[in-house]
């Protein structure tokens, strides 16, 4: 029911409180001799928490071996077991984008399902977003379900029973492949933040060594979602040749600047956090406050405004029982009333601790320098793709019945001549309307540029829900179905 017309005066009335002035000559009115006792000191729970973290962790330093060959910081990344994936250990030195010198070897952790048959032409390379590991779904050596769990699978989008699926942690990650916690040969001590910084397609190169190692010539296709739809095309653009067919699952091919920003605000409040010390933590504290805070700014770009409302509205949490009878009124607080901040502080806690704070620095900005317009690619000496020059065949250019938009965004004719190598690469590419990290306009352009590069096998496809960018992950039957149907 709504209120009455005088409870609503009643409570404007109440809320009008009498302007003080701010500057005064008058002398203060001296205190009545009976004043209430000072207040107590205020609480804060949600403070008090990374307090409470710090000291179980200092607890578990002190009880830890000093060997610096260990696994990381204390307490570990809750990475997969090793003996939960394979490992392959690229000897070769491995070329960087942004670097003059390459790294001298490098290790990718990867799991894989299914079977290559003998003609070696059935494998699927599954790309993982940013902070995922290999463990995209159940094996025998670890039966807990993987991220992609319900994609993979005899007759699920990724069907087993038809390809073999090879999912591998990138890198620059810390579930098992070389990244800024891996150990530095030179010095034998992490990397920390002497790693280089890395691009996507780096990552890719090394996804391709271990391709190489595992006798996969051809890939039936290139998959991804989020980051991984970035390397997914990549990898067809690096290796055209070698790529059946793409898809890219709210990816994009060109790192917008509301996307930079984001991530950008990420990596400040966690560099701002005194234990990063610069990268060098891992024989001390991890910068768990920073990497906390980081989390909950990139969960609010995961999900959408909409499914907020259907989860927690302004729902409050609920209150402990009060000790005090007579306080009959909810106190708002300074830490979390509201149920979606309750929901922001619990993804914070979990995330905080399972992840390296520099594997997240560095694989971040490399999705920030992603971008495959011709303009940008001119720029990078050291990324070539191994495509030869398009020829246009007579049926060369966009499908009649998806022609070039009327009135393309100033970037996209640069990005369809960057695509050029993909032109005869045909491609899934799937938006969600709800997404606010990749909004849906980024994957019509990526659909239009490939059609406007000329390529006439573009399949693209815009899902309604409200999930958001998480949609990937959750609507298993549209974004399922569509890839199960282009693959087939």
């Amino acid at each position: 029911m709504f209120a009455s017309t005088s409870a609503i005066r009643t409570t404007r009335k109440a809320l009008r409180a009498p302007r003080r002035r701010i500057c005064t000559t008058a002398a203060r009115p001296s205190p009545p001799q009976h004043a209430s006792p000072p207040p107590s000191s205020p609480s804060f729970p949600c403070v008090d928490q990374h307090a409470a973290r710090s000291s179980r962790i200092l607890s578990s330093l002190a009880q830890a071996p000093s060997d610096p060959s260990s696994s990381g910081p204390e307490p570990p990344y809750a990475r997969p077991s090793p003996t939960s994936y394979h490992t392959y250990t690229h000897y070769d030195p491995l070329p960087l984008t942004y670097s003059s010198t390459p790294l001298p070897s490098i290790t990718s952790a990867y799991e894989t399902w299914g079977t290559l048959n003998a003609a070696r032409d059935n494998a699927i390379l599954l790309h993982t977003g940013l902070s995922a590991s290999s463990h995209a779904a159940a094996t025998p050596a670890s039966p807990t379900p993987g991220w992609w769990e319900a994609f993979i699978g005899p007759g699920k989008a990724l069907d087993t029973s038809q390809y073999f699926v090879v999912c591998a942690n990138v890198l620059g990650g810390c579930y098992g492949s070389t990244g800024p916690a891996s150990i530095d040969e030179r010095t034998g001590r992490p990397y920390a933040t002497t790693f280089p910084v890395i691009s996507i397609f780096d990552m890719v190169r090394a996804q391709f060594a271990l391709l190489d190692h595992l006798g996969v010539d051809k890939l039936a296709a290139s998959v991804g979602a989020s980051m991984g739809g970035m390397q997914s095309l990549a990898a067809a653009w690096l290796f055209p040749e070698r790529v059946g067919k793409v898809v890219s699952i709210s990816g994009t091919a060109r790192s917008s600047p509301s996307a930079v920003a984001m991530r950008y605000a990420q990596r400040s409040v966690l560099m701002a956090d005194p234990n990063w010390n610069n990268g060098f933590y891992y024989d001390g504290m991890p910068p768990h406050t920073g990497m906390k805070l980081a989390r909950q700014i990139a969960t609010i770009t995961y999900r959408s405004g909409p499914e907020w409302d259907i989860r927690f509205g302004r729902r409050l949490r609920d209150l402990p029982p009060s000790p005090d009878p007579t306080q009959q009124a909810r106190q708002p607080a300074l830490c979390p009333d509201f149920l979606i901040e309750t929901y922001l502080d619990h993804q914070g806690e979990q995330f905080c601790l399972k992840y390296d704070a520099n594997s997240l620095l560095y694989i971040s900005k490399a999705m920030d320098l992603f971008d495959l317009t011709e303009s940008a690619l001119a720029g990078l000496p050291t990324v070539a793709s191994s495509a030869p020059p398009p020829t246009a065949a007579p049926d060369a250019g966009p499908a009649r019945a998806h022609p070039p938009p009327a009135s393309p965004a100033p970037h996209v004719p640069d990005l369809a001549a960057g695509l050029a190598p993909l032109a005869h690469t045909p491609a899934l590419v799937l938006g969600v309307q709800s997404d606010i990290l990749f909004p849906v306009e980024q994957q019509r352009e990526l659909a239009d540029a490939l059609r406007m590069a000329g390529n006439t096998r573009v399949s693209y496809y815009e899902l309604g829900g409200v999930w958001g960018h998480d949609t990937f992950l959750l609507d298993v039957s549209n974004v399922g179905g569509a890839v199960r149907g282009f693959l087939s």
